[in-house]
């Protein structure tokens, strides 16, 4: 179960009444990531800070966390998630449009075909998410957070690994890899989301199901981001 906001809440909730529904987590989903487009525009527009930016990220870390040990609480939890990422992502997307114009949209834009395209291969069961899979992309999940993990504790001694925030070759490779296992992650959160449903988990894990889909959402926007700004700079 590569996403852990996922894996623990429906693993580890117990059942209520009215059971979630798939209908009901895909509205939830579509307010979210309303709430977040509202809250990136805002922060689009209003140019935040790098102090605004750099706490709306550690709170949104905060309340996913949160999340994940109280899945009751996400239908209040789950709209200040989207409003921290919201500003999170406009205010860290305007500082890469000012380098690189127009790789806000184009971000978001591939963003969302790789959502609907891993959706229609996931519906049709083109590809089918076994146990093994979901083992694999947790396992490449947790490298890719481990690597980062420890290139942010680096950075903090002025220590900075050489290609990975490079735009050469290498640079690109192991920014496709990454891109290529957040979306990867997608697949999983499809499996957990209709194993919620056919289990008849509680209804508030609608909001705790589409929270575990925009944290995924979050991390391959960022992760195309950063591959297209990588390829603009090696065109340089």
């Amino acid at each position: 179960m590569s996403n852990p906001f996922l894996s623990r809440g429906l693993d580890e909730v117990r059942f209520g009444d009215r059971p979630m529904t798939l209908n009901g987590t895909i509205h939830r989903t579509g307010v979210l990531l309303l709430i977040c487009l509202c809250a990136g525009d805002y922060a689009w527009t209003h140019a935040l800070g790098g102090g605004a930016i750099i706490g709306a990220a550690l709170g949104g870390l905060i309340i996913a966390m949160i999340g994940i040990f109280k899945a009751e609480w996400t239908p209040v939890l789950a709209p200040v998630y989207a409003v921290l990422e919201g500003l999170l992502l406009g205010g860290v997307a305007l500082l890469y449009n000012a380098r690189f114009p127009g790789i806000v949209l184009n971000a978001g834009l591939l963003t969302a075909a790789v959502l609907f395209v891993l959706l229609a291969l996931y519906s049709s069961r083109i590809i089918k998410v076994t146990d093994g899979l979901m083992t694999g992309i947790f396992a490449a999940t947790a490298a890719v957070g481990l690597v980062y993990f420890v290139t942010m504790m680096l950075a903090l001694f002025g220590v900075h690994l050489p290609y990975i925030h490079q735009s050469g070759w290498i640079g690109i490779g192991i920014s496709l890899l990454t891109t290529g296992i957040a979306a990867a992650n997608l697949l999983v959160d499809f499996r957990l989301i209709e194993d919620g449903v056919r289990a008849e988990k509680p209804k508030y894990m609608e909001w705790y199901c589409a929270m575990g889909l925009l944290i995924t959402l979050v991390w391959l926007y960022l992760e195309l981001l950063r591959l297209l700004s990588k390829l603009n700079g090696s065109n340089k």
